[in-house]
């Protein structure tokens, strides 16, 4: 039996780096990484200062799930997240072109 687990993620909400570890079952050590990895842009200056808003929250997860499902490292997931982005944008405006 598979077990699937969704989190509603309101725009508004702000969560800190406890609770958005606990939010995706990850250790807080990896999303400092992935912050110092420029993957994720918390609000604040030191750890105890961040706060992940609803996108970042998203983005996070994206970026755990390539750590856990395909291991990838730190590194190649912040590549992998700015081709996915450039991937968005292209789409994005082949759109909105006639």
């Amino acid at each position: 039996m598979i077990r699937v687990q969704q989190v509603i993620v309101e725009e508004n909400i702000a969560l800190d780096l406890d609770e958005l570890s606990r939010s995706l079952q990850c250790e807080a050590d990896l999303i400092v990484t992935l912050v110092h990895e420029g993957v994720l842009e918390p609000l604040g200056e030191v750890p105890a200062q961040w706060r992940f808003e609803a996108a970042s929250v998203q983005r996070a997860r994206r970026a755990v799930r390539l750590v856990r499902d395909l291991d990838i490292n730190p590194p190649g997931v912040a590549l992998a997240l700015q081709l996915l982005d450039q991937i968005r944008e292209l789409e994005a405006q082949l759109g909105r072109t006639p």
